[in-house]
């Protein structure tokens, strides 16, 4: 045969062989998808790989619950970075500015914000509705257009697995549930973003260590709650372990946002949807952010960082204070003048968190105290129990 007679034939020869490849290619790649998020198979072939369990002593006992779950005062002035809640009158909102300049990330991902570069993140409390008269406050209260992003608290852990808390979260009986009402405002804003919140205050920390301490725990964690958020139109996951604490932990934290962020981006390529978003709120006492936070790695699997920078000061203290200071009085000792919305914004940014992910607590309620002398009560004035 000539030249010109067995081109045609080996032009056709060619795509065939692309086609194959193309194919084989395509199966590859889907196969590699199923497996970064498929169910942990047991608790043996996963402690192989597992990291190594905190040790009992280290283990901090789990706290009781309060039943109507406001927010407590700590025991004494050692514990005053503690927060207890995001919110007394309602909502309490986080507000932040993001940068227009992208952060390294650890993974390569389409950066989420806002048209505008403003994020405003404002928390609301499925307790909040148990309030009386004027206090009491629902989903319907909140103007749509009010919020980028709304974070519902708090969702909880059953059998080491994503679950709803409160009786009348979740829609039954013929009765819309918080979960639903909350996304109705998503018809008057189709850009807001809500996202649950697990952990909190009252939440403990022996929860977390449990299931962050292996991997088996920490995938039966993401196995649940990626299908938990998507079956009840959230779209993200926030964070709320108050607080991470000792080497365990904090190694520990970071595999578990590790793999809900590697899992979020599997289920998102899967399913050719949104990924969903993964945020973490975190305290902003110096010894609490050293103790129990890789910041550097913490920040690159987190889209946006919120601050609880709040309860700076309250009736624990011997002296007032302000609940919220932007900065510390000049007047203060110099462990006090720590106790600053500035002097924390700039404590994460010093330990490697990028500023455009970071979002700046701003509490909507106030603290009391009472004073020694009615006669003295500016701040820094002497109080008692």
């Amino acid at each position: 045969e000539s030249l010109d007679e067995l081109t045609p034939r080996i032009f056709r020869i060619a795509i065939v062989l692309c086609i194959i490849v193309a194919i084989f290619s395509q199966t590859t790649d889907s196969a590699q998808t199923k497996r970064r998020i498929r169910r942990p198979t047991s608790l043996k072939s996963s402690a192989a790989t597992s990291a190594k369990q905190p040790e009992e002593d280290n283990r901090i006992p789990v706290k009781k619950i309060a039943q109507d779950r406001s927010d407590q005062a700590p025991a004494s002035a050692t514990n005053r970075f503690r927060v207890r809640s995001k919110t007394r009158g309602g909502t309490a909102l986080a507000a932040g500015v993001v940068a227009g300049a992208a952060s390294s990330n650890a993974l390569v991902t389409k950066k989420v914000q806002d048209k505008d570069g403003y994020k405003i993140v404002c928390y609301y409390t499925n307790w909040s509705q148990y309030r009386t008269k004027l206090g009491k406050f629902v989903p319907e209260d909140i103007p749509a257009d009010l919020c980028t992003h709304i974070i519902f608290a708090f969702g909880w852990l059953k059998k080491g697995k994503l679950s709803s808390f409160e009786s009348n979260d979740e829609t039954k009986d013929g009765k819309t549930g918080l979960y639903e009402r909350m996304m109705t405002l998503k018809k008057a804003n189709p850009k807001l973003q809500i996202l649950l919140a697990i952990g909190g205050w009252s939440f403990g920390t022996q929860k977390f260590k449990e299931m962050s301490a292996t991997r088996y725990a920490r995938q039966t964690f993401i196995y649940s709650a990626i299908p938990f958020l998507r079956q009840r139109g959230f779209d993200g996951l926030d964070m709320d372990w108050e607080y991470p604490k000792g080497s365990d932990d904090k190694k520990n934290f970071v595999a578990l946002l590790k793999e809900l962020r590697e899992a979020f981006e599997a289920e998102s390529q899967e399913i050719r949807s949104p990924r969903l978003l993964l945020t973490a709120a975190v305290p902003v006492g110096p010894d609490n952010v050293r103790g129990g936070y890789d910041v550097p790695a913490v920040a690159s699997y987190l889209d946006f960082i919120n601050l609880m920078a709040y309860d700076f000061h309250g009736k624990w203290e011997r002296e007032t204070g302000h609940n919220a200071p932007l900065y510390a009085p000049s007047t203060d000792s110099e462990w006090r003048k720590q106790l600053s919305v500035d002097f924390a914004a700039n404590l994460w940014v010093k330990m490697g968190a990028p500023k455009d992910k970071l979002v700046i607590g701003m509490p909507t309620y106030g603290r009391s105290f009472t004073l020694t002398n009615t006669e003295r009560y500016k701040v820094n004035s002497p109080a008692k129990d």
